[in-house]
């Protein structure tokens, strides 16, 4: 039937409510978001991989199970996506890297695929990354670059870069993402996405990442609450996770309208360190003042932390250096310039150097554990700037401070492994999104999702004009 909305533009929830009332189906709801896909990921560079012909199937699959009033899942016939660093059985998972065979052998789902499968979505294919996750912008080598659909000059982030990119201009409403240092929340923050990094091990991984438990995975959403539908099926246990936490069996869309009155809120808008963009301290300062008229308790305060950076990035090259070590030389020659520049910083660590900042990170982990039993929920920037310039791969001299100088408001919870998540708060005089994050206690993910959708409540999830986009 003939609908007023282009089903591309629909959430999660809005496409399984039109299923159930017989108004549209999976199969064209998987057209509508192929067609989109054909029209501007030619612009965009958000999917590396595409099997349309397998969503199609899907979708067919689903709409057979919609007639007979019997959807398998919580996700049926929902178009997803999930990042090029997640197995998925049938398809090359290049992670970026001209190093890797696309021969494979592919036979496995990572936790996360196989979770989507088993609720019924539609998986269309996999998103950009930059090689191994290794940036916080989306290029290499490989895959060139990835734009940001509000203004394709600009980067859409990373290193979930091609997943925040799809989910913002209509290429299917979910994504997963993976997050080692501000990877789900940066771009989601740039391209005006709903990100979530879970509580450390909330969301099972297999094989883990190489840069060890920083690591998260997590979903970029049209809203809150699809996101907090997808972590129901997310959050699902698997064996093969050893560092997994205990299953949760809480449905995190229950409450999730409760709203935020009496919560303790403290509002760091520096951390203490941190060099802020205007505009972007500016929307966020606004932001605060919708909480309080929402009926938190909002304080000034920070933390009383220094900048972890030497921390994060230590361990990060050291991460780096793994991978490196392990390629030939020939495959090493084929490197992005910036992944060959942090494997050469990584590997003027030594054992001594790692068990030190270790160390490190467990006195900041103590200290922020201890920090918010004063406080439900910490409020921050989400990054520092609006989007960037996008550009090529080592388009500058690799350090610590050219990988993530500019966000510093996402690696500090990575190495605490609480959740934190960004919705957008505004936009720049030049039309690009800010982000606002919300950091809970860990293990407090329902509480995080909770704050968000009171936010997004008095101020929903805009999007990007697309009818206007040009290849630049």
């Amino acid at each position: 039937m003939a609908l007023a909305t282009d089903l591309a533009d629909c959430s999660a929830l809005t496409l399984l409510a039109l299923y159930r009332a017989g108004a549209a189906s999976p199969v064209e709801a998987t057209r509508a978001v192929l067609d989109r896909i054909d029209r501007l990921n030619p612009i965009l560079n958000a999917f590396c991989h595409l099997a349309a012909d397998d969503a199609l199937a899907a979708a067919r699959a689903s709409e057979a199970r919609w007639q007979r009033g019997a959807p398998c899942g919580e996700l049926d016939g929902v178009p997803v996506s999930v990042k090029d660093l997640i197995l998925a059985a049938g398809w090359p998972t290049l992670r970026g890297s001209r190093t890797v065979d696309p021969a494979g052998p592919w036979d496995v789902d990572a936790p996360a695929t196989a979770r989507l499968r088993e609720a019924g979505a539609v998986i269309l294919g996999k998103t950009a990354t930059p090689e191994f996750g290794c940036k916080g912008e989306t290029n290499s080598p490989l895959t060139g670059i990835t734009r940001n659909p509000w203004n394709p000059a600009k980067t859409p982030g990373g290193s979930s870069g091609g997943t925040a990119a799809a989910v913002a201009s209509g290429m299917g409403p979910l994504s997963v993402g993976t997050d080692g240092a501000g990877s789900v929340r940066i771009p989601a923050a740039f391209c005006g996405n709903f990100g979530l990094k879970p509580s450390f091990g909330r969301v099972p991984a297999y094989p883990l990442s190489p840069m060890g438990t920083v690591a998260h995975l997590g979903p970029h959403a049209m809203s809150v609450a699809d996101a907090a539908l997808m972590m129901n099926v997310l959050k699902r246990p698997d064996a093969r996770d050893w560092t997994s936490l205990p299953f949760d069996p809480s449905d995190y869309t229950i409450g999730l309208d409760d709203g935020i009155q009496g919560l303790r809120v403290a509002f760091s808008p520096t951390l203490g360190y941190a060099k802020v963009d205007g505009e972007v301290a500016a929307a966020v300062a606004t932001a605060v003042t919708q909480l309080q008229a929402l009926g938190a308790h909002v304080e000034a305060v920070d933390p009383g932390i220094d900048d972890p950076l030497e921390i994060t990035t230590g361990l990060w090259f050291a991460g780096t250096h793994a991978i490196w070590s392990g390629l030939t030389p020939a495959q090493q020659a084929l490197t992005d310039p910036d992944f060959r520049a942090e494997a050469e910083l990584g590997a003027k660590y030594s054992a001594l150097d790692i068990q030190r900042l270790t160390l490190r990170r467990g006195t900041l982990g103590s200290h922020l554990r201890q920090f918010m039993q004063r406080w439900d929920l910490l409020v921050t920037p989400t990054v520092a700037v609006p989007a960037f310039d996008a550009r090529p791969a080592g388009h500058s001299p690799m350090d610590p401070a050219v990988m993530l100088g500019w966000t510093p408001f996402s690696y500090p919870f990575n190495l605490t492994q609480q959740p934190a998540c960004t919705i957008p708060c505004g936009l720049t005089k030049d039309g690009l999104p800010i982000g606002l994050q919300f950091v809970g206690p860990m293990f407090g993910d329902a509480l995080v999702l909770r704050a968000a959708r009171a936010y997004e409540s008095v101020r929903p999830i805009a999007r990007p004009k697309l009818d206007a986009m040009q290849a630049r």
